[in-house]
């Protein structure tokens, strides 16, 4: 983890050497705010739906689903197809821009409990700085409407050089 934030470190440090960068660098949405993501249980599969800001884009193969409890096995996800990007930091990679919907088959408990669906995914800005992997939660109930992720730390709006505190 402390080299993730120290290579994470040494980005911002080289976004703020180049010109017309500092602005741009502390003017960053969160990363709950940039990759927003929302889901729903749908006939034995959870419909999530990430709204991706403009400005930003989601790495696809970064993309990782798990579920609880146990007993609700997600199967493979479905994930549409993607943009190729030849990025700078991963090289040529396929990226989703706007929203995207994935499709994760799961096993509804028999007695309309929640299932917590964790989703791991990960980002750029088009301003050249890359977000560390998130991890962020939805709560999903059988029948209910579309329910937001829970992102840690999200009550204001941050910039993603104040989330970092200071710490490399």
């Amino acid at each position: 983890m402390n080299s993730l934030r120290y290579g994470v470190f040494l980005l911002f440090a080289a976004a703020l050497t180049l010109p017309g960068l500092p602005a741009a660098a502390a003017d960053l949405l969160p990363a709950g705010q940039a990759f927003a993501l929302s889901g729903r249980l749908d006939q034995g599969r959870a419909i999530l739906r990430y709204r991706i800001a403009d400005g930003y884009y989601l790495y696809r193969d970064k993309l990782r689903f798990s579920v609880e409890p146990p007993a609700a096995k997600a199967g493979e996800p479905t994930l549409p197809k993607g943009k190729m990007k030849n990025d700078e930091f991963f090289g040529r990679v396929e990226i989703y821009r706007g929203e995207v919907l994935v499709r994760l088959p799961v096993r509804t408990p028999a007695s309309n409990e929640p299932i917590v669906v964790t989703a791991v995914s990960q980002g750029c800005a088009d301003a050249g700085v890359c977000y560390p992997p998130q991890q962020v939660s939805l709560t999903l109930l059988p029948g209910q409407p579309e329910a937001a992720a829970k992102v840690p730390g999200a009550p204001g709006r941050k910039s993603l050089l104040d989330a970092l505190d200071g710490k490399p």
